[in-house]
């Protein structure tokens, strides 16, 4: 084989002295590579290409009438049951057959075969746990898809609490996921491009919508993001998400992810469109607004007047989780007359003997505040809890002892993580983490002004956000009255007919109203289509 540099074809088999001269990092460069018609050079080819590669296995074995034959598979990736299954059929077979094609038509008790006629797709599957065969004097090998990796049970999501829906989560194994997904929308109109992105990483990436609902566009724009990535390794969805988002600088999240299939299912059906990545249980949402930070699946399965009061209590706390310590130091420093007389003596009383001004005793309560919140999760989970627990009762306790903090604060401070934990999605809640503490800052030196002009900046670089072309702050700004049904109330289905008119979609009909007009109608279990006893009938 000849390659006078990178990139470059090869104008002879493989093997030869000129094997190091190629980069094996890129796939796609071996897609340039063909296999070879003779078996022995191919087997050196294999073996120099995984040199040093423990779990690497060639398995040399002989056809009928003595053809010569290779088994090629990583240890631990494929089942060896079903491989020395394959290779018995393989060895019994009769007739001296040592065509590939004849063989995996007639010959092979495997439903998934596919042809590779280079070693760029060839290695693909076999190092995703393909058996690749080879048989002497045919240029191109089969791949048996007989995997058999180990992988984690199908279990309830860790990180989204499920109290009514399904108590299934994603996987890391790609296949689980797709088939999960595919349960929940039994339709061709489900479609699911694949990907590879990573130089040595090679992950599998699926890019899946709803032919018939998603826009070609955004389609296209998710797919070209993705081929553009030009990265050595994607190991979880966040290297992905980091890449293709619109606004990398911004704290807020342009991307939604989540382990629930259910909510997958429900995206797409609004014409959104997911990236499921091989090897983490997290799927990506695009295109994503800020009013779903404040929305969870929970919502479309309970009644919707008490997804509505949980929707207010959730745009309450998150202006809490923001704003409480600003507002607490803005008050206590620059503005004691908008306190009751009665609560701002009693607040001055508990300040008295403390020697930190407001903004630092905040500072100091927020950080330790987020310390103990980091260092829950990091533990063990069965000390994780209560070393939080306790630990913040602890500290605040003596801190309030020691005079350095105030009563006051803990409190505010305490109502504070307690907002910030009622945001159903986890990157939201961590953009508002994030704001606190410059809004605190500013509160500090200028008072409420401070507040409200951050919080001007804020709303207008919101309003400056766009993700995957669709305005961060729809179905607000700009207005779409009609998609209101959905933003701070959760509308009954059967007032919410149609589909998010700022999501590009095909088709904007989700629904039809005629059962739920029919029922009102007949004014429910006294309609005139049931027929009830009269009041003799019933003495009967």
């Amino acid at each position: 084989m000849v390659i006078t540099k990178k990139g470059s074809r090869p104008n002879r088999q493989p093997g030869g002295d000129s094997l190091h001269k190629l980069d094996y990092r890129f796939i796609d460069e071996l897609r340039s590579v063909p296999v070879s018609m003779e078996l022995e050079d191919n087997r050196t080819y294999l073996k120099e290409l995984f040199k040093d590669g423990s779990d690497f296995v060639i398995r040399e074995f002989q056809l009928e009438q003595s053809v010569k034959a290779l088994l090629v598979f990583i240890d631990g990736m494929a089942k060896t049951d079903l491989v020395n299954e394959a290779m018995k059929s393989l060895m019994t077979l009769e007739g001296g057959e040592k065509f590939i094609d004849n063989i995996s038509s007639s010959v092979l008790p495997v439903s998934q075969l596919q042809p590779a006629d280079n070693y760029g797709d060839l290695l693909l599957g076999v190092l995703g746990g393909d058996t690749a065969l080879f048989v002497e004097k045919n240029n191109k090998a089969l791949l048996m898809g007989i995997r058999g990796a180990e992988k984690r049970s199908i279990a309830e999501p860790e990180t989204e609490a499920v109290i009514r829906g399904p108590r299934e989560g994603f996987t890391e194994a790609l296949r689980t996921n797709t088939s999960m997904l595919r349960r929940k929308l039994k339709t061709p109109h489900l479609k699911m491009k694949s990907l590879t992105i990573g130089r040595e990483s090679n992950t599998s990436v699926v890019v899946t919508y709803l032919e018939d609902i998603a826009a070609p566009s955004v389609v296209d724009e998710v797919i070209g993001r993705l081929q553009k990535i030009n990265i050595d390794a994607v190991l979880e969805t966040g290297y992905i998400e980091e890449l293709i988002q619109d606004s990398a600088y911004s704290p807020f999240p342009q991307i939604q992810y989540t382990e629930r299939p259910d909510t997958v299912a429900a995206a797409l059906l609004q014409g959104r469109v997911g990236i499921i990545v091989d090897g983490t249980p997290f799927v990506m949402l695009v295109p994503f607004v800020f009013v779903e930070i404040l929305q969870a699946s929970e919502d479309y399965y309970e009644r919707f007047q008490i997804a509505t009061l949980i929707r207010w209590l959730r745009y309450l706390f998150l202006f809490l989780s923001l704003l409480t310590p600003a507002l607490y130091v803005a008050i206590t420093t620059f503005h004691q007359d908008l306190l009751p007389t009665t609560l701002l003596l009693s607040v001055a009383a508990a300040r008295e003997a403390i020697p930190f001004p407001a903004v630092i005793e905040a500072l100091i309560m927020e950080v330790t505040f987020e310390a103990l919140r980091e260092a829950g999760i990091r533990l063990p989970k069965t000390i994780g809890s209560a070393v939080s627990i306790l630990g913040a009762l602890v500290v605040g306790q003596a801190a309030v002892q020691a005079g350095i903090v105030s009563a006051p604060m803990v409190i505010v401070v305490s109502i504070t993580g307690i907002a910030s934990f009622t945001i159903p999605r986890f990157n939201g809640a961590i953009a508002v983490r994030m704001l606190r503490f410059p809004i605190l800052i500013v509160a500090s030196i200028f008072g409420m002004y401070g507040i409200l002009i951050m919080l001007m900046l804020i709303l207008g670089h919101l309003a400056s956000l766009r993700s995957f072309g669709v305005p961060y702050l729809s179905p607000i700004g700009p207005l779409s009255s009609g998609d209101l049904k959905d933003v701070a109330i959760r509308a009954p289905w059967w007032a919410m007919a149609k589909r998010p008119a700022f999501f590009p979609v095909q088709d904007g009909l989700r629904m039809s109203k005629d059962l739920p007009q029919e029922i009102m109608e007949q004014s429910g279990q006294r309609g005139k289509s049931v027929d009830h006893p009269s009041a003799e009938e019933e003495k009967l």
